[in-house]
C-alpha cells in the first residue's frame, strides 16, 4: 500500500501566483518563489505548478522556481513539443502535465512517453458537468466540454501510456465545497492509473474523503493560498499531525 501524497497546486499567470474559481477570474495571491520557499519548510510531498497564461512557457520564471524548490515539481502549461519537455526536465522539472496536447497532437505525447518514460508524463483530465448534469471532459483551451465520458477518455489515456492522471473538477475549483468524490470513486475503480484529485477541498476531511475514494494523491489549491474561505492570502499547508492522522485512518481501513 503506497502512502497517499498531499501537495499544493499552484497556478501561474504572467509570472505571478493566482487562484481561480471554476477555472475563471484569476486573483493575484503572491510571488511564486516566495511561496516555494515557505513550502520547502512544510514537509510537502511534491508540488503541482500550472501556468494558465496561454502563452509560451516562461522558462526564466521556472528556472528561478526550480532553483528554490527542494521537492519534486510537476509542471503543466503551454507544453507543445519534445524540445519544450526536454528543456523543462533540464531545469529540474520531474513530471510534465499535458492537456491540450492530448487533443491536438497525441503523437508527440506518445513520443515523449517513449523518450522520457511514462512516469514522467501526467495527463490532466478536467471534468465539468454539461447542461444535463453529466460529467464530461472539459477543454480549457476552448472552454468547451467534449462529448466523451471521463471513463472513455481515461481508457484512451491508458492505451496511450501516460503514467498518472490529474483529475481536476472544474465545477469545484476554488469553491471550498468539498471534492467530487463520486467521479473520483468511479475513475479510481475503473482505471489502473494513479489519480491525483484536485478541486474543491476546503478542510482536512475533504482530503481524507478523496483518499478514501481511491486517490493516490490530493492537490490543494485554495487551502494552500488563503487563510480561510473569503479571507486573505496566506501561504499554508496542513500540519504534519493532521496529515499523519489522515494517513493512519487510511492505513487502518
Amino acid at each position: 500500500m503506497l502512502r497517499p501524497r498531499i501537495m499544493p497546486c499552484l497556478l501561474l499567470k504572467d509570472g505571478s501566483l493566482v487562484k481561480t474559481v471554476k477555472f475563471d477570474n484569476p486573483s493575484y495571491v503572491g510571488d511564486a518563489v516566495n511561496a516555494i520557499k515557505i513550502f520547502n519548510g512544510k514537509e510537502v510531498d511534491e508540488l503541482v505548478l500550472i501556468d494558465i497564461s496561454k502563452k509560451d512557457i516562461p522558462f526564466d520564471v521556472i528556472r528561478n522556481i526550480t532553483r528554490e524548490c527542494f521537492m519534486p515539481l510537476c509542471y503543466g502549461g503551454s507544453v507543445r513539443t519534445i524540445d519544450d519537455m526536454r528543456k523543462l526536465f533540464q531545469l529540474g522539472i520531474e513530471k510534465i502535465i499535458v492537456n491540450t496536447l492530448l487533443f491536438e497532437d497525441r503523437q508527440t505525447v506518445e513520443e515523449a512517453i517513449k523518450l522520457f518514460g511514462s512516469q514522467s508524463i501526467v495527463a490532466s483530465v478536467d471534468i465539468k458537468k454539461n447542461f444535463w448534469g453529466k460529467d464530461r471532459i472539459y477543454r480549457h483551451s476552448s472552454k468547451k466540454t467534449v462529448d466523451l465520458t471521463p471513463i472513455e477518455y481515461i481508457k484512451s489515456l491508458e492505451e496511450l501510456g501516460v503514467g498518472e492522471i490529474l483529475l481536476y473538477s472544474v465545477d469545484r475549483d476554488g469553491t471550498w465545497e468539498g471534492m467530487d468524490t463520486s467521479i473520483i470513486k468511479e475513475v479510481c475503480k475503473r482505471s489502473h492509473l494513479p489519480v491525483i484529485s484536485c478541486g474543491g477541498a476546503g478542510e482536512i476531511k475533504d482530503i481524507q474523503d478523496s483518499i478514501i475514494s481511491g486517490s493516490s494523491g490530493v492537490a490543494l489549491g485554495s487551502m494552500c493560498v488563503y487563510s480561510k474561505k473569503n479571507m486573505g492570502v496566506l501561504i499554508r499547508f496542513p500540519k504534519q499531525n493532521e496529515i499523519d492522522k489522515i494517513i493512519r485512518n487510511y492505513e487502518n481501513m
